[in-house]
């Protein structure tokens, strides 16, 4: 499996954040701007205690397995490898719904003396921060997850080169 890539996130974000500044941009000179909803600040920073809540049981779980303790339940490989699953693909969805929602905000900065554009504006912050949130506890349940390097395969490159 391989890892998320900062820049992979990262270029998602940007893309998706120039696209929905060009779209709200279009789109409010044609009509009404959809509104941002307040709702989406809130499922992201949920997804992101769930992931973080899930890295911290098996971080915890895998370090009583290392220290060997008697009361240590197991972690079957399979669960582990759909919670990175779902992190990875939490990951790449918060960083598009981040950038769309930081790109609107963008745009929404122009009308601030708009009540109504300022609160969406506010909501599109939020999102972008929690978007960021989950981005962040994605990565850290992949590196609770990962794999110990192989010391067979270390030696093997160090004798190579």
């Amino acid at each position: 499996m391989r890892e998320l890539r900062i820049r992979v996130l990262a270029g998602v974000f940007v893309v998706a954040g120039i696209l929905s500044w060009a779209g709200a941009r279009l789109w409010n000179s044609i009509g009404t701007l959809p509104s941002v909803p307040l709702a989406a600040p809130v499922v992201l920073a949920l997804i992101a205690v769930v992931l973080t809540a899930t890295a911290l049981s098996l971080r915890g779980r895998f370090k009583a397995q290392r220290e060997r303790r008697p009361e240590a339940k197991g972690v079957d490989p399979l669960m582990a490898a759909r919670a990175v699953v779902f992190g990875q693909a939490s990951a790449l969805v918060a960083a598009l719904v981040a950038g769309m929602y930081g790109g609107t905000g963008v745009f929404l900065l122009e009308l601030l003396d708009i009540p109504a554009r300022r609160d969406q504006a506010i909501y599109a912050g939020f999102s972008v921060v929690a978007g960021i949130a989950v981005i962040v506890a994605a990565i850290f349940l992949e590196r609770v997850c990962r794999l110990p390097d192989d010391d067979e395969h270390d030696n093997g490159a160090a004798s190579a080169a």
